[in-house]
């Protein structure tokens, strides 16, 4: 039995839920009974495919703008707009800003930052539509609050979903729909491990060395695991979030407290 009665039944979308913390968040709401569309770039199928009573899966490719309308599409053709919008898809690269390629900067502002945008564009009209009041979580990062050596991009794109976070909060308040971010801090996941690898290469360290430099960081003495923020999604997703709109919440072990 979930912890939240009012998400039973609930239509929840989770983008990037394949791996990492959106598998984690898809997870979470499964618990809580929730009706659970997972749209990833890892899955195959372009039309929504029922795998449970509850779970959903679906292709998004969440920059490319032709693709959040054929999910969009497919979610009105099978009466599953949601009430929940989690936006977790996102990429990083890595390399010191003078050293980085464009072509990097442009793909990581492409997935993080327009895939946001396109996302809460299409998704959200379709709740105003409805006049289904509801909860838009988005993934952003300390980093939209922070600099972070050889990460300009993702940098970049994570305060940009804190500025789309703010600014759309106002413009649906009315129709009591609340949207906030989860600014995770460092979350052990596939994309992590990626990271100390490259991070390690580019300052002629090893990954250990960084791993090492991660733990020291966080005042709980711990990174963090997918769960401690979809925990925190969960929250944001439930009543008990419902005097909250256009926030970032940190979610960091204290490593960012702002």
């Amino acid at each position: 039995m979930g912890l939240f009665e009012e998400l039973d039944s609930k239509v929840v979308l989770v983008t990037g839920g394949n791996q990492g913390i959106g598998e984690s968040v898809v997870d979470t709401f499964l618990n809580e009974n929730s009706i659970v569309i997972c749209a990833d770039l890892a899955i195959h199928e372009s039309k929504l495919e029922k795998k449970s009573d509850q779970l959903y899966k679906i292709h998004l490719d969440v920059s490319d703008e032709d693709s959040v309308k054929n999910l969009t599409a497919q979610l009105i053709a099978n009466n599953l707009i949601p009430n929940v919008a989690i936006n977790v898809a996102g990429i990083s690269t890595m390399n010191y800003l003078i050293e980085s390629k464009t072509s990097d900067f442009d793909k990581t502002i492409a997935v993080n930052t327009r895939g946001t945008y396109l996302i809460t564009k299409y998704i959200v009209k379709e709740m105003v539509k409805l006049n289904r009041p509801g909860k838009v979580v988005l993934i952003a990062s300390q980093a939209g609050k922070n600099g972070y050596r050889a990460m300009s991009a993702y940098v970049a794109s994570k305060h940009a979903v804190l500025g789309l976070t703010k600014t759309l909060a106002i413009e649906v308040a009315h129709n009591q729909i609340n949207v906030n971010a989860v600014c995770p801090g460092i979350v052990e996941t596939p994309m992590k491990h990626r990271e100390r690898n490259d991070g390690a290469v580019i300052r002629g360290l090893t990954s250990d060395d960084i791993e090492k430099e991660d733990n020291s960081q966080v005042p709980l003495g711990r990174t963090a695991k997918p769960q401690d923020v979809a925990n925190v999604v969960l929250f944001l997703s439930s009543h008990l979030s419902d005097y909250m709109t256009g926030q970032g919440v940190n979610v960091t072990g204290g490593m960012t407290m702002n």
